[in-house]
């Protein structure tokens, strides 16, 4: 029989490094593939949080290189405002080191423990310190690093460190190697795309393996940066509350006036006079029991929610359009950030977007993208509240096909900005279920359903009258060329019919006996100015009026006339030529012109 003496000397503190070493999966590294992604991920993520703190454009680069059989460099370098050298072995070599974790604002990284776990990872696989290096001003000199782990003791060893002269006059690198693989390169890819998208401030320039992709920005405004806030009554625990007041020198109204979002002296006297304490006692001497009483006091008094405005920063409407439209041609696009709103005591917005059409699959799911603080999440969709929230839509009514989630070429974006995302666990790749999250994000894809259902209601009714009309554009004559065969009659100009049945700018190409012949009308009552392009093998080389411009693509021709019509008349070219290709006229509102190809 083993004693307990026996047992006690088996016994000892393991430090949080030694816990995360052997549960690398809880952090996202659960196999070589995800491990990149993953690391990739946390050095961003930092260097997009830095670059808005100090209020510069982000300009970001990723690198992956394959020093070995199965070992990978990975390269993260940035623009931020660099980290002190006193600072750098324990923002990189010390898990839960960080300066976020007590501010109650939005960022992405929270924990400190994202890169440094990295970090342990790379010594984990490889054995090989990560190298740092970072430059805080043009006066100071850069600082090279080289760091590992002391798993024991969850402390940084510094293998080397020296100044060094860098190109750049302020910013951060990050070189670490370990076993992997490129097997996710798509999903890679797609991370950085994504990261774009709601990062429309940002570059990210990628070079993976030699192939350089670059996400360039399309605003260049730094988003406001969040500013930290007290906690809200709310969302205070006993815990925290009793670690609080033992730390605090003043009374109870001031504690409550000084420590906590939103409460002003009436406030703090309800909750005192709730919770039957006196005003002018220590907070620091309260009874458990007391205390306890006064958090009761402080959950049931009614107080306004946190100032969403300083503490979140929400991407924006016209933002999200723009920087999805950037990587994802749509057809239709629409987003909408519904007001800020609170889930217990913690600030939260939603935004959302719907893009339909364009390059999107037709067939199978809509596409699901769901961000948390500006991060895409990337795995674990079944899992999250957004998905779930996504299925509970009824999208047969806004005209989608569904079987659970919504199918055909649809893309549906979430976006959840909070001061504390609620995510599933530490690898933060879902987000919990939270009742108060799940109705927004329920209410504001049921408002981007109902624009979508109007847009694809449009665009059917205009479908159906382009398909009358090139049927009047085509039948027409056709009618008017056998009455005249049969009455042995000279052929009528049927331009008059078509102009007061349609009444819109009208635009047929017909090839006859080897002449090309496209005609314009504008039957609408006021002036047009249009471009019309005419892609096609033919060089138009004898083309009356000579084209304004004429490209050869790969042996195909694009052709292009600038024109102006007044209302009523007409506008025409001839060209030899066998008449394929395609006609597009643009500069007229589509609802107002019809295109007719009587070649097809």
């Amino acid at each position: 029989m083993v004693l307990a003496e026996d047992l006690a000397k088996q016994q000892r503190s393991i430090s949080v490094a030694e816990f995360f070493e052997k549960n690398k999966h809880l952090l996202g590294f659960d196999s070589p593939t995800r491990g990149i992604i993953t690391t990739i991920k946390e050095a961003v993520d930092n260097a997009l949080d830095a670059c808005e703190e100090a209020e510069v454009l982000p300009d970001i680069f990723v690198g992956i290189r394959k020093v070995d059989a199965e070992v990978y460099r990975i390269t993260v370098e940035d623009n931020g405002p660099g980290i002190v050298p006193e600072n750098v072995p324990l923002v990189f070599g010390k898990l839960l080191y960080g300066s976020r974790f007590h501010q109650i604002r939005q960022s992405r990284g929270q924990q400190g423990i994202g890169i440094s776990a990295a970090v342990l990872y790379a010594q984990l696989t490889t054995g090989i310190p990560a190298r740092v290096t970072s430059r805080t001003g043009a006066r100071a000199l850069a600082h090279r690093f080289e760091l590992l782990i002391r798993t024991e003791t969850n402390e940084p060893e510094v293998v080397s460190h020296e100044e060094i002269d860098w190109d750049r006059t302020h910013g951060t690198r990050i070189e670490i190697q370990f076993k992997s693989s490129l097997a996710a390169k798509k999903r890679l890819v797609d991370y950085l795309r994504l990261t774009a998208i709601v990062n429309p401030h940002a570059r990210i320039t990628a070079d993976i393996d030699g192939e350089v992709t670059t996400f360039e920005r399309v605003s260049n405004e730094v988003p406001p940066c969040p500013k930290p806030i007290l906690p809200h009554p709310h969302g205070i625990e006993f815990g925290a509350l009793k670690r609080i007041a033992a730390a605090s020198t003043g009374t109870v109204e001031e504690f409550l006036v000084g420590s906590f979002s939103r409460v002003g002296k009436k406030t703090a006297d309800e909750m005192i006079a709730l919770a039957k304490l006196k005003p002018s006692r220590k907070v620091s001497k309260l009874e458990s029991e007391e205390l306890k009483r006064l958090l009761d006091a402080m959950q049931a008094v009614k107080v306004p929610a946190p100032p969403a405005q300083q503490c979140l920063s929400p991407i924006g409407e016209d933002l999200i359009c723009k920087g999805l439209e950037k990587e994802i041609q749509l057809d239709f696009i629409k987003a909408r950030t519904r007001p800020s709103t609170v889930y217990g005591g913690h600030s939260f917005i939603i935004e959302a977007a719907i893009g339909y059409g364009g390059k999107i699959a037709a067939e199978g799911n809509a596409q699901i993208f769901r961000f948390a603080n500006r991060v895409p999440l990337l795995y674990q969709q079944g899992a999250c509240a957004i998905t779930n929230c996504v299925s509970q839509v009824n999208w047969k009514s806004y005209g989608l096909s569904q079987q659970g989630l919504p199918m055909g070429p649809a893309l549906i974006m979430v976006h959840v900005a909070s001061t504390n995302v609620p995510f599933t666990s530490e690898s933060k790749d879902a987000v919990a279920s939270i009742p108060e999250i799940e109705r927004e994000v329920v209410l504001v894809l049921q408002e981007l359903g109902r624009e979508l259902k109007s847009y694809i209601s449009r665009r059917d009714k205009r479908k159906q009258q382009d398909d009358r009309a090139r049927a009047i554009c085509s039948i027409i004559p056709e009618i008017a060329a056998k009455v005249s065969e049969i009455v042995e009659l000279p052929l009528v100009d049927t331009s008059p019919i078509e102009g007061k049945i349609m009444r819109k700018v009208v635009a047929k190409k017909r090839t006859h006996d080897g002449k090309v012949r496209i005609d314009v009308n504008n039957y609408t009552a006021r002036e047009v100015a249009f471009i019309l392009y005419n892609l096609s093998r033919d060089a138009a080389e004898d083309a009356e009026p000579r084209p304004d411009f004429t490209d050869n693509i790969d042996g195909e021709y694009n052709k292009v006339w600038r024109c102006t019509l007044s209302p009523g008349s007409a506008w025409q070219v001839v060209y030899t030529g066998a008449g394929d290709g395609s006609l597009d006229l643009r500069g007229v509102e589509d609802g107002m012109k019809v295109v007719v190809d009587l070649d097809v």
